[in-house]
């Protein structure tokens, strides 16, 4: 299981599927962004940073479930409709956001800590989303299981990681310097727009890793 093969897999997945997942995706993710946008308008400088978290519980679970779904069609030779796709996460959408903020919050208590643990929860927690989505999980068998699963594999799923987030972090960081703070609303929604859309490659990497994993005969569940 090279890392490497999996993200060239997977990004020869993503170019051959780029229509399909921004047709699918990308109305939400300008929505994410324009919410976002308003909401930080609304409150100010120095808001509570607990608004952003809202939004994203609000619409992440969205396109991020129809995502998965969409990738577990396409990886046994289907093509669902998108309306179909949608319908299925809005079902979702009550134990997808309540395991977003149950890993977000672990996430940030982890990054408080010296930033290690934060980094540790981040790719021990990298595969509750599809148990939940694919496995139909509740949120903490979820947990539990994406603990189990990253046993023994903690360096492949980190390096996948920093691999897709260590460009897209250096990007931001770029658009940030050339179009400093104040930005124009509509350039500002085009760069959030843009750099979430991209970040939905991780998802597509770890869907990879997942279905790599899962398959193992040792990490197979007893009585799977």
């Amino acid at each position: 299981m090279n890392p490497l093969n999996v993200l060239r897999d997977s990004l020869y997945f993503f170019k051959g599927n780029l229509a399909q997942i921004a047709l699918l995706c990308l109305p939400l993710v300008v929505f994410e962004a324009l919410l976002q946008q308003l909401v930080d308008r609304a409150q100010g400088p120095g808001s509570f940073p607990g608004y952003s978290v809202i939004v994203g519980l609000l619409v992440y679970p969205l396109y991020t479930g129809a995502l998965i779904l969409f990738l577990d069609a396409r990886s046994r030779g289907e093509s669902p409709r998108t309306r179909d796709l949608l319908a299925m996460s809005v079902t979702l959408w009550p134990r997808f956001a309540l395991l977003t903020a149950l890993n977000t919050l672990l996430i940030l208590i982890g990054l408080s800590l010296y930033f290690l643990p934060g980094l540790w929860l981040m790719v021990t927690l990298a595969f509750a989303e599809y148990l939940l989505v694919l496995r139909g999980m509740q949120p903490l068998a979820a947990i539990k299981e994406s603990f189990r699963l990253s046993r023994g594999n903690f360096l492949r799923i980190l390096l996948c990681i920093l691999c897709v987030m260590g460009p897209l972090w250096l990007l931001k960081g770029a658009s940030v310097s050339v179009y400093p703070e104040p930005q124009n609303p509509a350039l500002a929604l085009l760069i959030d727009s843009v750099h979430s859309f991209l970040q939905l490659f991780t998802s597509v990497v770890l869907f990879r890793l997942f279905m790599l994993i899962s398959q193992s005969p040792e990490k197979t569940s007893p009585g799977a």
